[in-house]
């Protein structure tokens, strides 16, 4: 069985991105859409993967939080934002770990199912955007952008249940392929 770490991007104080049209921050959006994962990964009938949900403290100290759970490896859910305009799917992997580029390649093909633009899976450095908890956690660590969530017709334009299923299937080809 393999243990995977979902961390919701972002915390309570820190909600991150912001939708100001349907008033949802990140943080917020990110945290049912993981207990629902979590929920659909400990009910279905495949049983390769124990979920277990992370929540950040401080920035710094998240790599330790996250490894004391000793995943196989984790995804933190995230949503991009810039203008209102700027649309599209990526997946962020540490630039120099294979399996983590593995990784953001299984679950970019299955977000792609959102319809929007692929971004692609790009590889960050520590000091980049967040390379630190991608270069510093013991298991292959990837961040996913699987849209904007300050673009309304971004937001609005897929189903939940589609999102939560699509992350299902990730989870479970990432876990057959590590």
């Amino acid at each position: 069985m393999k243990r995977v770490a979902l961390v919701v991007g972002h915390k309570p104080s820190s909600k991150g991105a912001y939708n100001k049209t349907y008033d949802m921050f990140e943080f917020d959006f990110n945290d049912e859409l993981v207990k629902e994962v979590e929920k659909k990964l400990t009910a279905g009938w495949f049983d390769k993967v124990e979920p277990v949900i992370v929540y950040r403290d401080t920035f710094k100290g998240l790599p330790a939080k996250i490894d004391a759970e000793n995943p196989d490896f984790i995804i933190s859910f995230h949503c991009n934002a810039f203008n209102t305009k700027a649309g599209g799917t990526e997946v962020l992997y540490y630039h120099s770990s294979k399996k983590g580029k593995k990784m953001a390649e299984i679950l970019q093909k299955h977000l792609l199912k959102l319809g929007f633009k692929d971004r692609g899976v790009l590889g960050r450095t520590a000091e980049d955007r967040g390379g630190y908890l991608l270069r510093y956690t013991n298991a292959p660590c990837v961040i996913a952008e699987p849209f904007f969530i300050d673009n309304d017709d971004e937001y609005t334009g897929f189903d939940v249940d589609d999102l939560v299923e699509y992350y299902v299937d990730a989870i479970e080809a990432i876990a057959n392929e590590l």
